[in-house]
């Protein structure tokens, strides 16, 4: 059995649903979730959005290999109503998917790299996945996740979700 950290982000229309949706489409398709963080919001991250994100991270025991998994997510985000643009950069979307750690493996393909190269520039990806297991080493650095905390160089705000009731 394998394991995998995720990351879930929505940042348009109901988000807490498109959160749940992924969580439920990515347990009958990839793998079981084991763990999961509270819900942040943050502030959108490379460009500007009115609207702010919920970001969760979950962990994952699965028999897929990571490209499987990517092809997985891809599917699920296009059913959830993701609309990729072809080099516009970051946009606000419905869902986002993104594989955080595969193992301890480090994975560098055409179309997949992992650990996913991002997570130390991001608190919304960095809190959460403390939260949930405090004893993950990034493969690539070594470095534990409350180093890459206190190196993080974002300053967006992140912090728990509260929904308005």
């Amino acid at each position: 059995m394998n394991f995998a950290y995720l990351l879930l982000g929505s940042n348009l229309d109901d988000r807490s649903a498109s959160l749940q949706r992924a969580k439920e489409e990515i347990s009958s398709g990839i793998g079981k979730i084991t763990r999961q963080s509270s819900v942040y919001e943050s502030e959108p991250w490379g460009f500007q959005s009115e609207q702010r994100f919920l970001n969760q991270v979950i962990r994952i025991e699965t028999t897929y290999r990571p490209s499987r998994i990517l092809e997985e997510i891809l599917a699920i985000e296009t059913k959830l109503g993701r609309y990729r643009t072809n080099g516009q950069g970051y946009t606000s979307r419905s869902i986002d998917i993104d594989i955080l750690f595969y193992n301890d493996e480090i994975i560098s393909e055409d179309k997949l790299t992992i650990p996913h190269p991002k997570i130390p520039e991001r608190m919304f990806t960095l809190l959460p996945l403390s939260e949930i297991d405090q004893s993950i080493v990034h493969p690539g650095s070594r470095k534990s996740i409350a180093d890459l905390i206190r190196e993080c160089p974002d300053k967006l705000s992140v912090y728990p979700y509260r929904p308005k009731v």
